[in-house]
């Protein structure tokens, strides 16, 4: 959405995700990783260790893989993380009205974080919520979006005035908004599922020895969640990456002990995501699913994440409507 000069007022929301490549090829996927994974809030090693495995060894062959698993789930809107967050943005912008203006930035490939604040304040944004759709705080998501924005700020003699969106991980309207939502799928399944799977983002288990919440966020998030679906739950940690210990158990050694378990139909959501991506529709929705239905399970189902839905956009609506108390409505 570009900001017509008629239509801008002096208060601005921008909502913020992780990022997506801006195709399903290597050398996107390639500049999409390198960013992503050059950001120390990312790999905390030392950048003489890190740099010489990421250019020499992680660069020259994981993009041709990640480019595979992007054709896959790429559509004709292009990347999904990228046409939902737009859906997202839209449907805010239409409930919240001309009187304040929607932006939507990644935090990694395009557009930016950056350019997109420094083009709100060129167009005469005094105040601006940023909203970083992590519904759990962890410093490689929510602190890295926020670096982003005040390393532009740091550029600007006239600052706005900001907000942050804190974390909503055991917020009544994220947790609501989620049973519903859960609820309205598994009803319309063809079978009944055993089992709930609840799969968050994994991360490094010295993230949260050096002080990370995530952890107790997911499980707090799944514990209130539990409470309202008549299912029993599990929770899962998914994405490992290198040879560091992961937050167990490990999403994809769930799956395949479930069959042997007795646990044959599974249902597999994922409450630490905002809207639609890589790590969702194709890690869980298909290789999660091979790794299940290979182990001897019967029936799986990928539930949706909250995305541009009814139950998602009242929650964010009403977030957002809280956060800007005090600057909107004006007086």
């Amino acid at each position: 959405m570009t900001i017509e000069k008629e239509d801008i007022t002096s208060v601005g929301v921008l909502l913020v995700n992780l990022g997506t490549p801006d195709a399903p090829d290597v050398g996107a996927v390639r500049r999409y990783l390198a960013e992503f994974l050059s950001d120390p809030r990312v790999v905390e090693i030392p950048a003489t260790l890190w740099k010489p495995v990421l250019h020499g060894v992680i660069l020259r062959t994981r993009p041709a893989k990640s480019a595979e698993a992007y054709r896959q789930i790429w559509t004709n809107e292009g990347s999904p993380l990228m046409a939902i967050s737009k859906r997202q943005r839209d449907a805010l912008q239409q409930r919240l009205g001309d009187d304040v203006f929607v932006g939507l930035a990644m935090r990694y490939g395009n557009p930016a974080i950056g350019p997109a604040i420094a083009q709100m304040v060129n167009h005469g944004f005094d105040r601006i919520l940023l909203a970083p759709l992590y519904p759990q705080y962890c410093a490689a998501t929510t602190a890295t979006a926020v670096d982003a924005a005040f390393a532009e700020l740091a550029k600007m003699r006239l600052q706005p005035a900001i907000r942050i969106l804190p974390p909503y991980f055991d917020d009544r309207l994220h947790i609501d908004a989620l049973a519903k939502n859960l609820q309205r799928q598994l009803d319309a399944l063809a079978f009944k599922p055993e089992r709930l799977l609840l799969s968050f983002h994994g991360m490094p288990e010295r993230t949260r020895t050096l002080g990370d919440p995530y952890y107790e966020q997911c499980k707090a998030t799944a514990d209130l969640l539990g409470g309202q679906l008549d299912l029993p739950i599990d929770v899962a940690f998914q994405s490992r990456f290198g040879r560091a210990r992961w937050l167990q158990p490990a999403t994809d050694m769930v799956l395949a002990s479930y069959p042997s378990q007795g646990v044959k139909r599974v249902a597999i959501a994922t409450p630490g995501f905002s809207a639609d991506c890589l790590e969702t529709l194709e890690e869980l929705g298909i290789r999660g699913r091979e790794t299940f239905i290979g182990a001897g399970g019967a029936d799986f189902a990928r539930l949706d994440c909250l995305n541009d839905s009814d139950e998602g956009m009242q929650m964010l609506d009403a977030l957002i409507r809280r956060e800007l108390a005090g600057w909107w409505p004006a007086s």
